[in-house]
């Protein structure tokens, strides 16, 4: 499954199982971005990842823990 910034929750549900021991809320936007990029099943452009997705998938992974 090759993940796009538009799959959000999926990104979400990836980053809350690879680092459990993370406390999303305290996560930076630089941060985020570096995870999201090195998720194994990530293949979008890195450019692409501005604040607003990164926002948002920052809120679904709140969720999601």
């Amino acid at each position: 499954m090759a993940l796009k910034w538009a799959d959000v929750l999926d990104i979400a549900i990836e980053l809350s199982e690879s680092k459990p021991d993370v406390d999303p809320r305290y996560v930076n936007f630089v941060q985020l971005h570096s995870w999201v990029i090195e998720l194994p099943d990530f293949s979008d452009d890195p450019k692409r990842g501005g604040e607003k997705v990164l926002e948002a998938i920052q809120a679904a992974w709140i969720e999601e823990v």
